[in-house]
């Protein structure tokens, strides 16, 4: 095969119970990471799957009446099925369970043994059961588990042990002669101050329980879950009876996990490879965890985030982009309903969405409903393409680096200037005068053409609304088959009968969803959970008057500090397609303040005017950038795609005080 291989890792999921939210984001990621790949010409291999041996599951099982087998067998039908649910494209799903994996194990465990990395002792420590690790007394946690904070239980046993200590050194060379092995840079941090605080020899035998893969030459002992677990990597690719396949995907291009096991893939497996004398993966990329407004998921708090109920109820679409465009991939990120409504309302109903409605029924009413060729070019048309090229190089560049979000950014950049295009242009004005005309194919054919190359773009991330929107362009075929070199400019075929449709992607309706959170409330404080963190801009809320607890005193009000000030300078906060840095004048000082208002303002509207602001709030550092103070903005219907900042009908002093 000519194609440059590509091999891309989720971890194998732990069937301990029904997969959530942080499964999909990891196994989401990966796909679009495996199809982007694939329209840049890669041969991709994509493995994902489960891990189904240990304690913990013969405990679970045995407590639900069932035996370990039907137990996983449940559990991983369950994982199958929510991937094809959301259209994830793996080309291999394993389960430890699998014969050809147990074979692999017991000779990956032989091989480390005939090296002399394995001998027999007997163990005696802490042993986190939910975990599936053991830990040293001094890195726990006021006597817990630092990772999950569960009790951990003092185990003692015969074991065979794993000569992790031998590996210290030779991973340290190895991080540092290879800065992207380990990502994020936080991340690698803080896997080169563990191994630098001392490896001990690693425990990779159980004989208390006997759900596991039996050691092939110890009766009595299964292997270690982690070291079972971590050998799939190898299973998959053939590395026990596909000599040719194992040569042309290993190493693994990149493992993708959630951070709390970045240390068993970074320290833990590379540490196994180097004692098979196997190459190490490039990378090892973890990323971060996601809470749901502000608190850890958790069964116990009833705030499991359910992907398929999501997918159900918005679309699979609308779920995959939320969540690789929400915050940035290897950082903690926050999920509340409203949050996820905003974003889909803002970015694929209203840029996306309408742009698309936009173009097809201006080409409809001034072209008779076929893309016309392009006529004569002003500057603004010449702009248009230009900014097409450079936001797609960036997105590549970012979706190479696993930056989703940036990635997302870009192609949005796109979006965003292709609406802006249409109000600047006018074609409906164009189409009034001779000399108009001469113009209007060039701008028509501009617009279908950005849509063309957005799609493009999308479609790892939009596996099915990017060939409805090809579709409505009148453009046949799926644009991921196209391939990455599909989004150069020029691909639309002057000529080409749209077929204006239904709105690919519907907005929800925010007001009902607030009043409906307000009527659930526990108390006034959870009405604050659902704004979007970085939106630094007060907004009213919808409802009825409030309740006689709710109401507040003349001196509660007097304590806020609103003053008039006005706005000297303001520009785009870098990395954000929603805040606004401004400087604005309050009379006696000059202060900095930011908002989330880009998408409702351009910097240079803001400049000048006079603007209320809340003087005395507390300052906060959002994306880099101090805030000190925050501007009133405000939102007739709930919806934040719908903003009015407040301003002054007259001239008034800066710092004047509102009351």
């Amino acid at each position: 095969m000519s194609e440059r291989p590509f091999y891309v890792t989720t971890p194998i999921y732990y069937v301990n119970d029904l997969p959530h939210l942080g499964h999909a984001y990891t196994t989401i990621a990966c796909d679009v990471l495996a199809r982007y790949k694939r329209m840049r010409g890669h041969d991709v291999f994509f493995l994902t799957g489960v891990d189904e041996h240990g304690q913990k599951i013969e405990r679970k099982a045995v407590a639900e009446g069932h035996s370990p087998k039907e137990y996983v067998d449940r559990i991983t039908a369950a994982f199958q099925d929510l991937w094809r649910e959301l259209d994830i494209s793996n080309d291999g799903f394993i389960r430890t369970t699998d014969a050809e994996h147990v074979r692999v194990v017991q000779q990956v465990f032989q091989k480390m043994y005939d090296a002399g990395d394995v001998y027999l002792g007997s163990y005696e420590g802490w042993y986190c059961t939910p975990c599936e690790a053991f830990f040293p007394e001094g890195q726990l946690k006021e006597g817990k588990c630092p990772d999950c904070g569960r009790p951990v239980e003092w185990l003692k046993e015969e074991s065979y042990f794993f000569k992790l200590s031998k590996y210290g050194e030779p991973l340290l060379r190895h991080i540092e002669a290879n800065p992207g092995f380990i990502q994020p840079a936080s991340r690698r941090h803080e896997m080169v101050n563990f191994i630098k605080s001392g490896l001990e020899d690693l425990c990779v035998s159980r004989t208390t329980f006997t759900w596991g893969i039996p050691v092939p030459f110890a009766a009595g002992h299964v292997v270690y879950v982690w070291l079972d677990a971590l050998v799939n990597y190898l299973t998959a690719t053939g590395y026990a009876d596909d000599p040719e396949q194992f040569a042309r995907f290993w190493p693994a291009d990149v493992h993708v996990m959630g951070k709390e096991i970045v240390r068993f893939h970074s320290v833990i497996w590379p540490a196994v490879l180097m004692s098979l004398g196997l190459p190490l993966p490039k990378c090892v990329f973890g990323h971060g965890w996601w809470t749901v407004e502000g608190e850890k998921m958790s069964k116990s708090k009833g705030n499991v985030i359910k992907p398929k109920e999501y997918a159900d109820e918005f679309g699979v679409d609308a779920l995959r982009y939320f969540v690789l465009r929400e915050v940035p991939f290897g950082q903690d990120g926050d999920f509340s309903r409203m949050s996820f409504i905003y974003r889909v309302n803002a970015d694929l109903a209203n840029d996306l969405g309408n742009l698309l409605s936009r173009t097809t029924a201006m080409i409809n009413k001034f072209a008779d409903g076929v893309i016309p060729a392009p006529g004569e070019w002003a500057q603004m048309d010449r702009a248009i393409p230009e900014l097409a090229g450079e936001a797609i190089e960036k997105a590549a560049a970012a979706f190479d680096r696993l930056d989703f979000q940036e990635g997302l950014a870009q192609v949005f950049r796109l979006v965003g200037a292709a609406n802006k295009y249409v109000d600047e242009a006018a074609p409906w004005a164009l189409a009034r005068t001779d000399e108009g005309r001469r113009r209007l194919g060039t701008v028509l054919y501009n617009l279908a053409e950005s849509l063309r190359i957005a799609s493009v773009a999308l479609s790892p991330v939009l596996t099915r609304k990017a060939e409805e929107i090809c579709m409505q362009l009148g453009l046949e075929g799926k644009p991921s088959d196209a391939g990455w070199d599909a989004t150069r400019w020029g691909g639309t075929v002057p000529g080409t009968q749209v077929r204006r449709g239904e709105p690919v992607f519907p907005r929800f309706d925010t007001k009902a969803e607030g009043k409906s959170a307000e009527a659930s409330a526990d108390k006034p404080a959870d009405r604050q959970a659902d704004k979007p963190a970085d939106e630094h801009a007060a907004k009213p809320a919808d409802g009825p008057l409030p309740s006689e607890p709710d109401f507040i005193g003349i001196e509660d009000f007097a304590r806020v500090d609103l003053r008039v000030a006005t706005i000297l300078e303001a520009q785009r906060v870098s990395g954000s397609d929603k805040l606004v840095k401004i400087q604005v004048d309050l009379g006696q000082e000059r202060r900095q303040i930011v908002a989330g208002i880009a998408r409702h303002y351009s910097p240079e509207e803001l400049v000048g005017k006079q603007v209320v602001v809340v003087a005395n709030l507390k300052p906060a550092k959002l994306r880099g950038e101090i805030s000190d103070g925050m501007l009133l903005a405000a939102s007739t219907t709930g919806d934040p795609t719908e903003l009015s900042v407040l301003t002054l009908d007259r001239s008034i002093s800066p710092g004047s005080k509102v009351k």
